[in-house]
Order: C-alpha cells, then structure tokens, then sequence
C-alpha cells in the first residue's frame, strides 16, 4: 500500500523568505538531468541549505561530505546573478537527492513538494526532464559538435505558463509520457492551477548524460533566470561532471550488488 502523504514531511533547518521563488525539482531522472541541473546550480549560484525531506520509506544513509552528515534529500536556496548585480532579485530554491524514489513514494513525494511551494508562495516549479533517445556512447559525442542542434522541449501546466514561457522559448511536448516527479508535479499543477513547467532535452537512458543537462540549463537560465551565464564553460564543466559520474558508477559496479558500498562510490552529483 502506498504511503499516505503525511508520511512526507519538510522540515526547514534555516528561515528563508522564498516568496516568489523558481523551484527546481532534482530528483534522478533519464540521464540523470534533473539531478545534475539542480546541483549545478546549487553549486554555481553557492545556494545554502534551509530544509530537508524525510520519510520512512526514503533510503536509510547518511551521505557523509567534508565530514558532515547530508540527509538524502535536501533543500537549498539562493539568488543568481544578474548581468546588473552581483546579487539578483530573483530567488531561486532546488529539491536535490542522489537516489531515485521508490514508486509508492512518488506521488505523495510530489504531492508534499508542491503543497510546500504553495505555501511558500514560490512563483513556479520547474521540472526538467531527460527525453529517452537512441544516441552512441559517450565517447562517440565528445566536443560541441552537435550541442548547439540539441533540442528542448517543453510542457506546462497551465495555459498562461504555456503561453509565456513555453510556447516562444521551446518546442511545445505535444505527444507522449512523462512518467515519476515530474508527470505527478505537472498533473497536479494542472489541477490545482499551479505553473508547472517541464524542460525535456533528448538524453541516454543508459549513463549519465551531463550535456542534455547543460542544454536544459542553458534554456532555465534564458526564459526565467536572465543570468550573465557564459554557455562554453558550462559545456565544459557538464563534460567533466559526465566523467565524473560515469567514472563513479564503473567503480559502483566493480563492486557488486552484494557488497556494502563505500562513501567513494556512491552516485554523487555534486
């Protein structure tokens, strides 16, 4: 039986006013985009902690960074730059974790993140997504060849959202399934006429895949964030995030299922 949703709880561990706030979802996803979307902002815009997710039914660990215990899942917040300020007006809140949420959990999880975004009064939620597609191992697609031809897609859950940010920023997702958080998110922003919007980039089920994450935050950053982001580092920092990740999880498998797994190996995205 599903857990009900009281099960899911938000606790804030620092007081932040994050009204009006662009929220993220960086749950795993195809590719690991949402994941790797969230944490690259976490880590570029040097967003602080404020809050943490619990449930019993999330993965008994403790993700152990310079020492201090990490819940699974957390919460952060901060404002980008502006191309006028060091400090921009815009706030910005990410939902990150390494693992992917077991599907009883899933609906209420969802359900819980937006029942907090509304009571934050956030302005949105953004979902981004990886679109599974048939594309050659990693080796075969390194350099910016081909990066700049990359796809997004988009969806919303409402009209006005779809009118303003998807339909002249995006090719409309007009056909098709999109499944975990993001499905739940974008079905509950429907009902309760709440913006939702999902950016969806052509990405490999198989490995994860850092450059479908660039694109999808270079696209964040061009329709709601207004940032002076430079696009060829970022390019670069995926490539090495990529590595980093494809090098973690060859050694994940080199250890078996069966063997406890050490700090070292974990799937860490940041």
């Amino acid at each position: 039986m599903a857990p009900a949703v009281e099960s899911v709880r938000i606790y804030e561990v620092k007081r932040v006013d994050v009204e009006g706030a662009i929220v993220i979802d960086g749950f795993p996803s195809v590719g690991l985009v949402s994941s790797i979307v969230a944490n690259y902002l976490i880590d570029t815009l040097r967003m602080e902690q404020i809050g943490i997710v619990d449930s019993p039914a999330f993965p008994t660990v403790s993700l152990v960074r310079g020492g201090i215990p990490q819940h699974p899942v957390r919460i952060y917040a901060g404002r980008p730059k502006t191309e006028r300020s060091e400090r921009g007006t815009d706030k910005i809140v990410a939902f990150v974790s390494e693992f992917h949420p077991a599907p009883a959990v899933i609906a209420p999880l969802a359900t819980a993140i937006l029942d907090w975004v509304q009571e934050q009064r956030c302005s949105l939620l953004v979902s981004p997504e990886g679109l599974v597609a048939d594309a050659p191992a990693p080796t075969a697609r390194k350099g910016r060849g081909g990066l700049g031809e990359m796809k997004v897609f988009g969806i919303a859950s409402t009209p006005k959202a779809r009118d303003l940010y998807i339909d002249p920023n995006t090719i409309p997702f007009t056909e098709g399934v999109i499944t975990g958080i993001a499905g739940v998110l974008l079905n509950e922003g429907r009902r309760r006429g709440f913006d939702v919007l999902t950016f969806l980039a052509e990405a490999s089920a198989d490995y994860p895949d850092a450059r479908a994450a660039a694109k999808v935050i270079e696209t964040i950053n061009r329709i709601l964030l207004h940032s002076p982001l430079d696009p060829v580092p970022l390019y670069a920092e995926a490539e090495r995030i990529e590595r980093q990740l494809l090098q973690i999880q060859r050694r994940a498998s080199e250890r078996g299922r069966q063997e406890p797994v050490a700090a070292g190996s974990q799937p860490m995205y940041r």
